[in-house]
């Protein structure tokens, strides 16, 4: 599929990975909705993108949020591509120092977000894109997120690197599921990526993740994850696929 002229919606449009993808789009010709927290600098973000972009603040684990959202993307014409970038990590151990067990909190916040989240955006993409008439053989593409955590989670992350492994996990059912309707899903799992979270560590921390991997030895550009999500999207036989994009990371146990 084309990316000149569709229509498409970005999750955590506002910053990051979500960003740099809306960006890549924009530049590639199509119209974007940014969904991301009210509060975010999204309709900022959106007005620096030009006329072809608008924000729309939503919180993906509220599902009338979602499906207002999407109502609200489609009067800019048929959504024909969604890539789903919102989501969030916070660390945790099982065991406190004092050897109690964890609170569940921050265990079921993360998979709300990052699991009910995906799923929510995922069930209302392809009730949107359902409804199109097919554009080369497809009538919407879905690029979802993951992590290299959903692979070798390290300690702390026993809330993160599951939720991750819950967004690999339905990628392949969704794809079969959603086959007969003409929608592909995709995942990207990125390794140590520039964003945000990762600029705003101290310089030693930064630099000790770049050095971790193999090659390029350097952390991932936001617009690299941008040009392969924009390639799932132009690539019609990418389908049901989880994608490593990590400079062929490992990640060690802590």
């Amino acid at each position: 599929m084309q990316i000149k002229n569709i229509n498409a919606v970005v999750t955590g449009g506002a910053s990051g990975l979500g960003l740099a993808t809306a960006t890549r789009l924009v530049e590639s010709g199509a119209t974007v909705t940014l969904l991301d927290l009210p509060g975010s600098p999204g309709a900022e973000q959106a007005a620096a993108l030009g006329p072809a972009a608008q924000f729309v603040p939503t919180d993906v684990t509220d599902p009338d949020a979602v499906a207002a959202a999407f109502a609200e993307a489609a009067e800019q014409g048929p959504v024909r591509a969604v890539v789903h970038c919102a989501g969030r990590g916070k660390p945790m151990r099982i065991l406190s120092k004092d050897g109690k067990a964890a609170d569940l909190e921050p265990f079921e916040s993360v998979i709300r977000l990052n699991v009910i989240g995906t799923f929510n955006v995922l069930r209302y993409a392809a009730e949107s894109m359902a409804a199109n008439e097919p554009l080369d053989a497809d009538r919407g593409v879905c690029v979802l997120t993951a992590s290299v955590a959903a692979f070798e989670g390290q300690i702390g992350q026993i809330n993160y690197a599951t939720s991750k492994a819950g967004v690999v996990g339905m990628t392949l059912p969704a794809a079969r599921d959603l086959a007969s309707v003409g929608i592909r899903v995709c995942t990207i799992a990125p390794g140590v990526f520039a964003t945000p979270l990762l600029l705003n560590a101290r310089s030693d921390i930064r630099e000790a993740l770049a050095a971790s991997v193999p090659h390029p030895q350097r952390l991932g550009e936001p617009s690299e994850f941008a040009s392969l999500a924009a390639h799932i999207i132009e690539n019609g036989m990418l389908n049901g696929e989880t994608i490593r994009l990590d400079g062929a990371i490992r990640m060690a146990p802590r």
